[in-house]
């Protein structure tokens, strides 16, 4: 997802660096994978680098943990760029997600396959190849992808932001909502309230793109973003 945009960025001379989240990527990790020690992990992982004042940059889980962490360190963040995402206390789960935080989690789960998957994440018109599932797949496959995502939505209640209501309008930084009309997970109206509640906040939506609007569009993004970024 972020090899595109990360190369233009390193181009022009910008430092980027894409933290796993716990368990969903190559970081060895026994768990929970909660939303709370994926933001102390996060936390930890800035101080660590020394990175200083960062543009903070954000899609779907990352969202919740990243905005979060922009609350809670407003010196520390120049500007945001907000994809498919949310960051409303008053949030509902879509379906899917309602089922795994249920008792069915675990079997929920359990039942899904490769092709299962691949049909989910390309459900609203994304173009992955086999190579991309299967990259996609695989901590589900070979590590802990299926407990993570439980374990993840479990401990995501919308409540648990309702301390940081505001709290972005309050950063007073350059903000950028990029975002495809058609997703399914995330819908558009997200991004139209982000636009409402955070003054200056300039909403790029890609139309048909879906939840993943960085690889359907990544030329696109990626120049969105770039000219964004330089005009700070």
């Amino acid at each position: 997802m972020w090899a595109p945009l990360m190369d233009a960025l390193s181009a022009a001379g910008r430092r980027c660096v894409a933290p796993d989240l716990y368990c969903l990527g190559e970081s060895e990790d026994p768990g929970p994978a909660t939303f709370e020690r994926n933001l102390d992990a996060l936390t930890t992982l800035h101080e660590e680098l020394d990175l200083k004042k960062v543009a903070l940059v954000v899609h779907d889980w990352g969202g919740f943990v990243g905005l979060a962490w922009a609350c809670e360190h407003p010196d520390l963040v120049s500007a945001l760029v907000i994809a498919d995402t949310g960051f409303f206390s008053d949030g509902k789960w879509h379906g899917m997600a309602d089922g795994i935080r249920s008792e069915q989690g675990e079997q929920i789960m359990a039942a899904v396959d490769r092709d299962g998957f691949a049909a989910l994440i390309r459900a609203d018109g994304a173009p992955f190849s086999d190579e991309d599932v299967d990259a996609y797949w695989h901590p589900f496959a070979e590590g802990r992808g299926r407990e993570a995502t439980v374990e993840f939505y479990r401990s995501m209640d919308f409540e648990k932001l309702a301390p940081y209501e505001g709290k972005l309008a309050e950063l007073g930084v350059p903000t950028l909502l990029v975002w495809g009309t058609e997703d399914q997970f995330a819908p558009i109206a997200g991004a139209h309230r982000f636009e409402r509640e955070i003054p200056g906040a300039r909403l790029a939506a890609f139309d048909g793109a879906g939840h993943f609007v960085f690889d359907q569009e990544p030329e696109r993004t990626t120049r969105e973003v770039i000219d964004f970024l330089a005009s700070k």
